[in-house]
C-alpha cells in the first residue's frame, strides 16, 4: 500500500520520534526543514497555553519557508499525545491541534476511537505506537491510520521484540503506513527498516545530538560518546522498563550493572541521600543506534549525511541483487 499524500514531500523516509523535554518548535522547524517529519510531545509545552504558541511558531516558520523554498517545501509535523488516563489535559490539547489542523499526531499509551475520529475530522492522520501485535491490532481496530512497532534497541520506553519478529506479524494483517522503531541511527538502517517491511524509520536519539534540540551539552556529548554496549535497560525510574545511558545513571551516584526493581519516579541518591535524580532530566534516555555519531552539529547536516549514507546503501544493495 502506497504511502498517504501527506508523506509525499519526505527527502528520506523518516520520522524524528518526540523527546521528552528535547523536543520544541526548533527541532521540530529543523528536522521539516531539512525534508523529515518532525515532532515534538504536546506535554513539553508547558504551560498549555504554550502550544498554541509553539504551533503558531512552527506553522508560520515552516509557511514561510516553503514561499522561499518551493523546489524545497518542508515535510509535515507531528505532535503526539499521551492517551493514558493521567494525562489531564489531553481534551485541551485536542483542541488546539483541531485549531491548528496538525497533520499528523502520534498517539501513545492508549487507543481511544474518539480522538482518532477528531484528527479525520480536520484532515490529519493518526500513528499509534505499540510493542507487539496485540496492541496493534487494537490499535487498528479503534482507527489508527498507521502503526509505529517500537523494538527492542528504541530510546525510553522500549519494547523487548526484534524488528524482524515485530514487523512481520503486522504485516501479516496489516498494509497501512508503518514506521520502525529501534536503534536506527545510520542511513544504511533507514534502509534496513524498509527491507524488512517498514515505509518509515522513526529516528528519536540521533537528534539529541543536535544544535537545534533542547538538551543539556553532557547530554548531547554523552550520546556521541556512547554506544550500544552503553544502554542500559531498566524499570527503576518511571516503572516502565525503558533504555538509559550509562554514564547518566553512574554520575547520578547509582551502579548500572545492580539497579533494583522498581517504580521510583524520583529517589534520593548521593551524599547524604539529598541529591533528587528525576528520570528524563537527570538520567538520560537513549536507544542502541547512537554508535554512528561523530558529533554534535544541526539537524540539516545530519539529515543530508543520513541521505548519502542512504543512497549508498541502497546502492550497494542494488548491486548485490544483480550479482
Amino acid at each position: 500500500m502506497a504511502l498517504p499524500p501527506i508523506f509525499d514531500r519526505l527527502r528520506l523516509p523518516v520520522i524524528g520520534s518526540p523527546l521528552f523535554i528535547v523536543s520544541g518548535p526548533e527541532l521540530v522547524i529543523a528536522q521539516c526543514k531539512a525534508g523529515i517529519v518532525g515532532s515534538f510531545p504536546a506535554l513539553n509545552a508547558r504551560p498549555q497555553t504554550l502550544l498554541d504558541e509553539w504551533l503558531h511558531q512552527i506553522t508560520e516558520e515552516l509557511a514561510a519557508w516553503d514561499r522561499a523554498n518551493p523546489d524545497r517545501l518542508s515535510a509535515p509535523y507531528a505532535v503526539n499525545q499521551i492517551v493514558h488516563k493521567s494525562n489531564d489535559r489531553l481534551e485541551q490539547d485536542i483542541a488546539t491541534c483541531a485549531k491548528w489542523k496538525v497533520p499528523i499526531t502520534i498517539t501513545s499509551l492508549g487507543a481511544r476511537e474518539e480522538l482518532n475520529q477528531a484528527v479525520h475530522g480536520w484532515g490529519g492522520i493518526t500513528l499509534h505506537d505499540v510493542i507487539d501485535d496485540r496492541f496493534a491490532r487494537k490499535a487498528v481496530e479503534k482507527g489508527a491510520d498507521g502503526l509505529i512497532p517500537v523494538a527492542a534497541g528504541a530510546g525510553g520506553h522500549a519494547g523487548v521484540l526484534s524488528p524482524f519478529a515485530l514487523v512481520q506479524e503486522i504485516r501479516t494483517w496489516f498494509d497501512g503506513p508503518v514506521a520502525l522503531s529501534g536503534a536506527i541511527g545510520h542511513g544504511r538502517s533507514i534502509l534496513a527498516a524498509q527491507a524488512c517491511g517498514a515505509d518509515l524509520a522513526y529516528m528519536g536519539s540521533a537528534f539529541i545530538a543536535t544544535t537545534e534540540a533542547n538538551a543539556d551539552e553532557g547530554y548531547k556529548n554523552g550520546i556521541v560518546a556512547g554506544r550500544a554496549g552503553d544502554i542500559v535497560y531498566s524499570n527503576l525510574f518511571t516503572g516502565v522498563h525503558g533504555n538509559y545511558l550509562r554514564q547518566s545513571i553512574i554520575d547520578a551516584g547509582m551502579d548500572p550493572d545492580n539497579l533494583p526493581e522498581g517504580d521510583l519516579k524520583t529517589m534520593n541518591f548521593g551524599s547524604g541521600g539529598n541529591t533528587k535524580v528525576k528520570a528524563w532530566k537527570d538520567i538520560w534516555g537513549s536507544g542502541q543506534g547512537i554508535g554512528p555519531l561523530t558529533a554534535v552539529r544541526p539537524v540539516a547536516e545530519f539529515v543530508t549525511e543520513l541521505e548519502a549514507q542512504y543512497l549508498a546503501a541502497r546502492g550497494e544493495l542494488e548491486a548485490k541483487v544483480r550479482l
